[in-house]
């Protein structure tokens, strides 16, 4: 797998979804937890996919419960919990892995792409952003504590 557009991944409803049709587009990948103090980011990641999906920006949220049991739901659940609370009408997928030898293979790709603090590869908690440009190559590795809105402007500048 050499580009982002080689992965598929299991849509929050069940059904493989390729990659690929995000061709052309910004996006911002993001794994996601539903009790988790960085959950009201939801809120600003959905605030940015409605300011600026016209120009090409799709967010693709990824449930994972590896972080302190942050997402102990199934995704009937998530969907529900990410509806009701924060209206979320971005993309979201069915729970993965981010770490360890379970990992969904688009986050082995996006950790080794890039990077954490000090060079590090495992991602430290929910929240963690990646954000890839037009062409599928990931530019950006944002930390749970990068809010959506301190990222807006690098964002912005690639549409």
């Amino acid at each position: 797998m050499t580009s982002i557009y080689d992965f598929s991944a299991k849509t929050i409803d069940g059904v493989e979804q390729k990659l690929d049709a995000y061709r052309g587009k910004t996006l911002l990948v993001v794994n996601v937890a539903s009790q988790c103090g960085f959950t009201p980011q939801y809120r600003g990641l959905e605030a940015l996919y409605e300011k600026f999906r016209e120009r090409g920006l799709v967010v693709l949220g990824f449930p994972c419960d590896q972080f302190g049991h942050q997402e102990p739901g199934d995704e009937a659940e998530i969907k529900n919990f990410c509806a009701l609370n924060y209206n979320v009408q971005f993309p979201l997928f069915a729970k993965i892995e981010v770490n360890g030898a379970n990992a969904h293979p688009l986050y082995q790709y996006l950790k080794k792409q890039a990077r954490g603090v000090l060079g590090t590869e495992a991602i430290k908690w929910n929240f963690t952003k990646f954000l890839v440009d037009k062409d599928g190559k990931v530019v950006a590795r944002y930390a749970p504590t990068d809010t959506p809105e301190k990222i807006e402007k690098d964002l912005a500048a690639m549409l």
